[in-house]
Order: C-alpha cells, then structure tokens, then sequence
C-alpha cells in the first residue's frame, strides 16, 4: 500500500506542476508496442510494416502483406502495480494505403483515496476509505499511402489523449505525427517526426474533492487549471535484411532518437537536441522462427567519484509465426536502467485477407 500511495504521489505531483513545458509530458507514450520492437532495442522507425507501424512509423502500415492486422499487447511493471496495455487494428483499404486505429493504456489502480479518511470533526473512519486509478489513455488514427515514387510512402497519426487521475483531475490533449519511408533493395530509411505540431494537454482540477477542510483550515489546495506541453521528437533509422542462406534470414536496424526539449543524459547533447542511439538485430529461420536481441537508453551517469560512465539497457526476445499468428516475446526493462526489474512481455499479431462467414 505504502508503494502505490507513492505511485499516486509521483503522478499527482506531475499534475500540479504541468502549468509548464514538462521534459517528460506523455511519457507513457515512449514505452513502446510490440515484443518485437521492444527485444530490438525499441527500434521499428525502419523496419515496421505491420499494424505496430501506426506507433512507431506510420507510413510503414502501407507495407502490410494481408488486408487486416490484429495486434495486442500486455505487461505489468514495477512487480504488477502498473498495467500497460496495446491494442491496434489495420486495413489495407488498396494496394497503395492503409488505416489503423491503435489504443493504448498506461495506469496504477486501486490506490488508496486518503482525502475521504478524515471526516469534517477530524476523525479517522476507515469506512470512507475507497480506490481510485491514475491512468493515461491515447488513442490513435493512422493513415499512410505510398506515392508514386518507387519504395517511397508517407504516414501520420492524429492522436488524442486523455490523462486521468481518478476523481481529482484530468486532461485532454491532441497532437499529429508525420512520417516517411523509403525502400531501396534491402536498405530501408525511415523516419518518424512525433508531436510535430507539439501536443496540448489542457488539465482541469475536482477542488471539492482534492480539498480537505478540517475546522477552519484548508489542505491540499487545488491548483489552477494548467497547460501541458510536449514538444517535438524526431526519430530517424535504416535498415538492412540480409539473406544468409535459403532457411536463415538476418535483419538489422541502427535508429537515432532526437529530443527537442532541452539536455538529456543522452551519449551526444548539443544545444540543438539530445541523440539516444538504438541498435537491434533479428534472425529467422524460415520466417517461422525468430531470435531478437537490441540495446537502447544508453544514459551517461556520474559514479561516486564524480567520473562519468556509459550505462546501455541490452534486450532479448523470441518469436514464433505460424498462419498468420505471431507471438512475440521480450525480456526489457521499461524506460530506464540500473536496479530496475526488467519485465516479461507478450504480443500477439494476426494478419488475415478477409473475414469469413460461418455457414
């Protein structure tokens, strides 16, 4: 219990100070889809060409092989207090575009509301006490056509946003990613311009119920009403499939991730952005097995001494396709390193040309 209120502390504390250009608004949304991508080290701007395209490279839907794509994902994290959650699906609409819709979930619930434990006579009922959850939702619209210039399509999703935090607070926000990709031979470019407009979240706050009035005195003021700012983020790869014999298959993608809001502890920061660097690497085996491994989050970190070290974050993964199923597994830690638990994730893709009717 002790863990979840400093959950919910964390993510309430981001709530009222969001009047400000957050570094880290709508982070939820740089966890990632897919096993996959996640084993390689949350690469895919180059190589996605399913329905978790419409997350990491929207023009990469126009690719698909069927007519529709089905794809889902779960994982808890921080030993199950937090859920995340993807679902997506696709449609090949002609030979040149697609559309997908994608959802995704990102929450701690059952926390516990201690506003409700003191009545007004300041007394102490564990009767008053109930649960809520903080939870961030987004909800995205692709589209992607390819143009008449061979191995050259385009993408962008229309994303709205919908952060929550039970009864207290919440914001709406909307935002627009472009996209591109480009295709000769085997080398893939891609590249995925995130919040290109930047993404508004307007918050609007519950003060009857984040106030607690005990005789004369007021707690837990509620803030005013406050703007939430994401600013743009590029990300840029290329790609290579190799042809190591008729039954094994070898792709690579080397990706670069470009932040725009001031000075990570990113390997290379200039004033202009901060570069995260991602490198995955996957091998098959009559496009029926697959073996992945990545590195991401390369961080430099000060020791005890006051020197400087590069930390990296290695991933590994596993795949299986058979009829148009994959399940897809990865073994990664969620958006950072060092002493967190790394977690066990699943994702399940189905492509299919039609739906049949039963007779």
């Amino acid at each position: 219990m002790k863990r979840l209120a400093t959950i919910a502390l964390l993510a309430f504390t981001s709530v009222s100070l969001s009047a400000q250009t957050a570094k880290y608004s709508n982070d939820f949304l740089n966890i990632g889809v897919g096993a996959r991508w996640l084993a390689m080290g949350n690469t895919g701007v180059a190589l996605s060409s399913d329905v978790e395209s419409a997350y990491w490279n929207p023009s990469g839907l126009a690719g698909m092989s069927k007519n529709f794509e089905f794809g889902a994902m779960h994982a808890s994290y921080f030993a199950g207090m937090a859920s995340y959650n993807h679902i997506g699906l696709a449609h090949k609409l002609d030979s040149s575009s697609a559309i997908a819709f994608t959802a995704i979930r990102f929450g701690v619930d059952d926390i516990p509301n201690t506003t409700d434990l003191i009545d007004t006579d300041g007394n102490f009922s564990y009767d008053r006490l109930k649960m809520f959850s903080v939870a961030d939702y987004a909800f995205l619209l692709s589209y992607a056509r390819k143009l008449p210039i061979k191995g050259l399509s385009v993408g962008a999703n229309a994303k709205i946003i919908y952060r929550n935090v039970g009864k207290f607070a919440n914001a709406w926000g909307f935002g627009i990613d472009v996209a591109a990709k480009y295709q000769l031979g085997n080398w893939i470019l891609g590249a995925n311009f995130r919040d290109v407009t930047t993404t508004l979240n307007i918050w609007s706050f519950n003060s009857d119920e984040l106030e607690i009035t005990i005789g004369d005195s007021t707690f837990n003021q509620a803030p005013d009403n406050g703007l939430e700012i994401t600013l743009p983020q590029l990300n840029v790869g290329i790609a290579r499939t190799f042809s190591i014999t008729n039954e094994i298959a070898l792709s690579a993608e080397f990706s670069s991730i470009f932040y725009f809001d001031g000075q990570r502890n990113t390997p290379l920061t200039t004033s202009f952005a901060s570069i995260e660097p991602r490198l995955g690497i996957e091998a098959s085996y009559l496009n029926l097995v697959f073996v992945r491994a990545g590195v991401n989050n390369l961080q430099r970190v000060k020791d005890f001494g006051d020197k400087t070290a590069l930390i990296i974050q290695p991933n590994l993964g596993l795949g299986v396709k058979y009829r148009g199923v994959s399940i897809d597994y990865a073994l990664t830690n969620v958006g950072s390193v060092g002493f967190s638990r790394y977690s066990n994730i699943f994702s399940l893709r189905w492509e299919f040309n039609s739906f049949k009717r039963r007779g």
